[in-house]
């Protein structure tokens, strides 16, 4: 029995010292700021409450001159179907140097942005997600950590059917 506890008491340490090992690991990446994202999230609470639109200001707003109303859901989602006259950049080719090509070098350009989770429809190319992760949010927050602080947001949900919405339905 001793010869087991001996054995098995540095397997324990290992596994005792490993997330620590792994937390320092990660702490160390300076290409990633977990704090910093958790502030920007802070600071941008009260910041999007006040630039959440309602649809008829929202659709009015984005279709004026100089104004871009942005999709970054995936390409094949969007090319499935997208409000008219939106362009696309997946979020998940968020860069400081695509966003720029994409939005120009205006960072106060007005932008405005739906997800899918501003549409009631709940299928595809509309499909909801949890609602704590819909894309509405962490593309409000990468812009405004991108230095586009003229950011708008579709408050409502719409049809994609619905009166007065313009919706490019595509190949499914």
């Amino acid at each position: 029995m001793k010869t087991v506890t001996l054995l098995c008491a540095p397997v324990a340490l290992c596994l005792i010292a490993m997330p620590a090992v792994a937390n320092d690991r990660a702490s160390a990446n300076p290409q990633i700021d977990y704090p910093g994202f958790s502030a920007l999230v802070g600071d941008l609470e009260k910041v999007r409450t006040k630039h959440r639109l309602g649809w008829d200001a929202f659709a009015a707003r984005a279709s004026a001159q100089g104004a871009v109303l942005l999709d970054a859901r995936s390409a094949t989602t969007y090319a499935r179907g997208h409000l008219k006259g939106a362009i696309n950049l997946p979020f998940t080719d968020f860069t400081a140097e695509a966003l720029r090509e994409v939005l120009g070098d205006n960072p106060q350009r007005p932008i405005f942005i739906y997800c899918n989770n501003n549409f009631r429809d709940n299928r595809a190319p509309v499909m909801m997600k949890a609602a704590p992760l819909a894309l509405n949010i962490p593309t409000f927050i990468n812009l405004h950590g991108y230095g586009y602080h003229n950011v708008w947001e579709l408050a409502d949900v719409i049809g994609t059917s619905d009166p007065g919405v313009d919706w490019i339905a595509k190949g499914a």
